[in-house]
């Protein structure tokens, strides 16, 4: 479909203003020390994932854009937060979040990643329009951010949400190209909702083994008795 003819500048703004939010809400993940309130701003991106949707679903003429920024407002901003946090009552978790690499140096990364991301994809989408190839530079920063969550992050609850926010990235890359299908969208919330579950089990299989979901204690399972 063409894309609508109001589009402008105030589209091309709010597109973008957008897509910056959820960078932002990555590095916030990527600050954040407390369970909750990683929790917390991974709904908010989940949020601002769904507007994302829906105004490139108006901006696309896409109305199928509307049913993907459904999902992901009731998936993103309200299912898997509401069942994190009931995990993090049933399970006691501990309020505070240990980490592989200090948050100085992880938020100093992440600017290089965004660096990386812009490099790789605006000379690599020259014959695409120009929102087009600035939307897929910040899917890939969030792409990557949560990924770099995943990698820093020692408790399992935190290094899903970073594999979570990860996704939020495919899924903004994916509304951001037009004529992308719907059942694309809808294959990779589906996977994301069974990944969800099986992780769910995880997380009751290592609290009742080792009584804590820091995942250095499944170097335990290594150890040779002597």
């Amino acid at each position: 479909m063409q894309p609508h003819l109001g589009f402008g500048v105030l589209g091309y703004d709010a597109a973008h203003l957008l897509g910056g939010a959820a960078l932002v809400l990555s590095f916030a993940l990527l600050y954040q020390r407390r369970v909750s309130a990683v929790i917390n701003i991974f709904a908010l991106q989940g949020w601002v994932l769904a507007a994302a949707a829906a105004w490139q679903g108006y901006v696309q003429s896409a109305p199928h854009l509307y049913l993907s920024a459904l999902i992901a407002l009731a998936a993103k901003g309200i299912v898997i937060p509401v069942a994190l946090h009931r995990i993090v009552r049933r399970l006691d978790i501990h309020r505070s979040i240990e980490t592989a690499l200090g948050i100085f140096p992880s938020m100093i990364l992440g600017v290089g990643l965004v660096a990386l991301s812009i490099v790789v994809v605006l000379p690599t989408t020259l014959a695409a329009q120009a929102l087009t190839r600035e939307d897929l530079a910040l899917a890939l920063s969030v792409v990557l951010l949560g990924l770099l969550m995943m990698i820093t992050r020692r408790n399992a609850l935190t290094q899903v949400v970073g594999f979570m926010s990860l996704e939020n990235g495919l899924i903004l890359a994916a509304v951001g190209v037009a004529g992308m299908p719907l059942i694309v969208e809808l294959s990779v919330a589906f996977l994301v909702m069974i990944a969800f579950i099986v992780f769910g089990v995880f997380f009751f299989r290592i609290r009742e083994r080792f009584e804590s979901l820091d995942v250095t204690r499944l170097d335990q399972l290594g150890e040779v008795p002597r």
